[in-house]
């Protein structure tokens, strides 16, 4: 860059980058991208993001060098990168806020996809339940559902013990097989 454009005024280089001077924006950079650096570190106190703060804001400048109105380049740019920075600290606000609120609204999706599988195979436990011959049915029935123990089902039926254990290993067995799939994308559900 030539020496000339160090010497000129702000008002001659705010001149020359409307009228589209690459070197003139290029020397409003070296003057005061530091200055829009510490305004930006001072309230974000990042400076990955002060950098890419202050980077939008010259940005912006080029972008729009031919309808900008600027009076003084120093407080046109002060301004303008305070603007980015509350822009930036609303965004990271409002960004903090859904990851706050995410866990709650997974919870609550997790907890209704629970249910309905539950519901899925408790639904499909019963109509295993139903194809199940008539005694080992009952016996199931009176243990699961009825809660009795083994041997009040087996003095109710009027069968040995041993007899209804085996019933309902053979109940339990065949519901096992049936609901195996249902039951592994729950297990998957829970746990993952």
């Amino acid at each position: 860059m030539p020496a000339s454009y160090r010497t000129y005024a702000n008002d001659e280089l705010v001149r020359l980058l409307q009228q589209d001077d690459a070197e003139a924006f290029t020397e409003i950079y070296r003057r005061y991208w530091q200055k829009m650096f510490a305004i930006a570190i001072n309230r974000l106190h990042d400076s990955a993001l002060a950098e890419d703060v202050v980077h939008d804001v010259f940005a912006s400048l080029w972008a729009n060098r031919t309808e900008a109105a600027i009076q003084t380049i120093e407080n046109y740019l002060a301004v303008a990168t305070k603007y980015m920075v509350l822009t930036r600290l609303k965004q990271q606000a409002r960004q903090q806020q859904l990851l706050q609120q995410a866990p709650a609204t997974l919870a609550i999706n997790d907890e209704v996809e629970l249910r309905m599988q539950q519901r899925q195979l408790l639904a499909r436990i019963a109509e295993e339940v139903e194809k199940l011959p008539e005694k080992c049915r009952l016996i199931f029935k009176y243990s699961r559902e009825a809660g009795m123990p083994v041997k009040e089902i087996a003095r109710l039926l009027q069968l040995s013990p041993k007899t209804v254990e085996n019933q309902l290993t053979k109940a339990l067995r065949q519901l096992r097989v049936a609901t195996r799939s249902l039951f592994m994308m729950l297990v998957l559900f829970l746990f993952f």
